[in-house]
């Protein structure tokens, strides 16, 4: 596997190797002693989850607050998807900044969203199949979002031939400065250290 950092510290890009012949492909989408190294400590992912998406949808930009902030290692098993994590750590330097990637069931990419960022994704293939794994449970009580279309932070959406296709409650997420969000330089992954 091979992992690249961006600008923005947090988030990798994880590319697994495809091993393909006449029969097909098989790839590892998961080695946890790769993911440590990276990381720098050993991470435990406790649920996978899966949706199933038509082309121009858009979910997000969704985070959860402590004590049950949610790193996500995501993918897309068929399709393709356009995914976003913005930083959303106040006071850190790249805050409003964000991470573009196409991760598509042909590429095989995947991108980690760590702690302290909000996550997203578009759909821009006819259907898409989208997996992540989480290292904390959903809790209703620490849901938060941000509208997608938020200037502030002012993620290209031009790709997108119509109005993506957003749930209601998507449509009433609050703009970052509205956001209630997290402070930079407190440890997310305590834990797990």
């Amino acid at each position: 596997m091979k992992i690249t950092k961006f600008d923005i510290e947090g988030p990798l890009l994880i590319e697994p190797v495809v091993h393909g012949d006449e029969r097909g492909y098989f790839v590892e989408t998961f080695k946890q002693k790769i993911l440590d190294e990276a990381l720098g400590f050993k991470l435990k992912f406790v649920q996978d989850n899966e949706s199933l998406s038509s082309y121009g949808v858009l979910r997000g930009l969704h985070y959860q607050l402590p004590p049950f902030a949610q790193s996500k290692l995501v993918r897309v098993i068929t399709g393709s998807v356009i995914d976003i994590a913005v930083d959303i750590r106040k006071n850190s330097p790249t805050f409003g900044k964000y991470v573009s990637v196409e991760l598509s069931g042909e590429n095989k990419k995947q991108l980690f969203v760590p702690r302290g960022f909000a996550h997203a994704f578009v759909v821009t293939s006819k259907k898409a199949i989208f997996a992540y794994k989480v290292d904390s449970y959903y809790s209703p009580e620490c849901d938060r979002g941000i509208r997608y279309d938020d200037d502030t932070i002012g993620i290209d959406w031009s790709f997108l031939e119509s109005e993506p296709k957003l749930s209601a409650k998507d449509k009433l997420l609050p703009t970052l400065k509205d956001a209630e969000v997290f402070d930079y330089g407190v440890d997310l992954y305590e834990e797990f250290k």
